[in-house]
């Protein structure tokens, strides 16, 4: 195989099982398709602006070896891809937990997003000169925040099956990051980040990933409660 198609098969790849279970008939998910692709709107538009500055600014790179070639805004066309294939991954596996396991609806597990958010902010403070720490501690460390004290509009996010399919989409976000990684497609620089790997992947990504997720999930999650609450 070519080698210029690496990104965009590990993009397939990824989104090929999540795409085929979406006919599942307990999950339905195809059904909900009107308000997962308008959620990833904004947070597609806010990744790609943070990812082209970085890219820009040298924060990370892409080797040319394994890209098409073809780019947008600096960036390649996989990476434009990527921030909306994952998070249609992983608004799959959290309506998956939803519809299998009611019963992880029960009392909400808020410390633990109070938790994330005051250690996010501190980690921000205190890798304040490493561009990749300090940005994406503080973005998800503020997005935590506006969940803790404005969650009545975060209206129909479960939190508690939130935590539970993020801790399963680390497996897969995991491999394909380190995919990413270790081929290497992505080049990170380590003076921008706090250098604590996990195999070949900054600690960074977890977060990175997470804020990913929470944004695109609460604003699927949004949409479609607006949805029941008008055709009721």
């Amino acid at each position: 195989m070519n080698a210029h198609y690496t990104y965009a098969l590990i993009m397939c790849c990824s989104l090929a099982g999540p795409l085929l279970l979406s006919f599942d008939k307990k999950v339905a998910f195809y059904k909900k398709w009107r308000y997962v692709f308008p959620a990833m709107i904004f947070p597609g538009i806010f990744y790609i602006v943070w990812d082209a500055i970085f890219t820009a600014n040298g924060i990370w790179h892409f080797n040319n070896d394994y890209i098409i070639g073809a780019k947008l805004f600096g960036l390649p066309a996989e990476e434009i891809a990527f921030f909306f294939i994952v998070p249609y991954c992983c608004s799959f596996i959290y309506e998956c937990i939803r519809c299998y396991f009611p019963r992880f609806s029960g009392p909400k597990n808020n410390w633990v997003y109070q938790f994330l958010a005051i250690t996010l902010f501190f980690a921000a403070i205190f890798f304040h000169d490493r561009d990749y720490t300090f940005y994406t501690c503080l973005f998800t460390a503020v997005f935590l925040c506006c969940y803790v004290v404005f969650k009545k509009h975060f209206t129909g996010f479960n939190p508690n099956v939130f935590l539970i399919a993020y801790l399963i989409i680390l497996l897969p976000f995991l491999i394909v990051n380190g995919l990413l990684t270790s081929i290497p497609v992505v080049i990170y620089n380590n003076a921008e980040n706090m250098g604590v790997r996990i195999y070949t992947i900054p600690v960074e990504d977890v977060f990175y990933g997470m804020l990913l997720a929470f944004m695109n999930i609460a604003g699927f999650e949004k949409l479609r409660n607006r949805s029941v609450i008008s055709n009721s």
